[in-house]
């Protein structure tokens, strides 16, 4: 079986940059999505009906998790600065492939960290020590492609 560039490739990491900073790759990304909110109207006199009409798009927390490494000091680095002036920033999620191949992008307006989880250090126990970072944000653009 050939491979060529359209088809569907397994993503094996993402990587992430913020305002330029590269935050390194992660193996885990989740939650890139929007709904949008419907709001039901009825209408005098129309029984065969409800009027569902948009109203609002609300986007899903993004979390991103990987194993702790060198690049963990790069997000506690990124993390301490963003917590000193909080306001939206601009990120980039890129899908890359085992070979670097970016497979998608994507473009995050108004990101702000919510939440980041360190590892669970635990000598009882051989896991991969991990990190998540959970990040909110206001939109979703088309994203990096290199």
């Amino acid at each position: 079986m050939s491979t060529s560039s359209n088809d569907p490739a397994v993503s094996v990491c993402f990587t992430v940059e913020v305002d330029g900073t590269d935050l390194g790759s992660f193996n885990s990304c989740e939650g890139l999505g929007v709904e949008i909110v419907m709001e039901q109207r009825e209408e005098g006199g129309n029984n065969t009906m409800v009027w569902q009409l948009p109203t609002r798009m609300k986007f899903t927390n993004v979390k991103l998790t990987r194993p702790v490494g060198p690049n963990s000091r790069k997000l506690t680095e990124w993390l301490s600065e963003a917590l000193e002036d909080l306001r939206p920033t601009t990120a980039g999620i890129t899908a890359r492939t085992a070979d670097g191949t970016v497979v998608a992008g994507w473009s995050l307006r108004g990101v702000v960290p919510v939440r980041w989880t360190g590892p669970s250090l635990n000598v009882d126990t051989a896991k991969v020590a991990t990190e998540t970072l959970e990040i909110a944000h206001h939109g979703i653009l088309p994203g990096p492609t290199k």
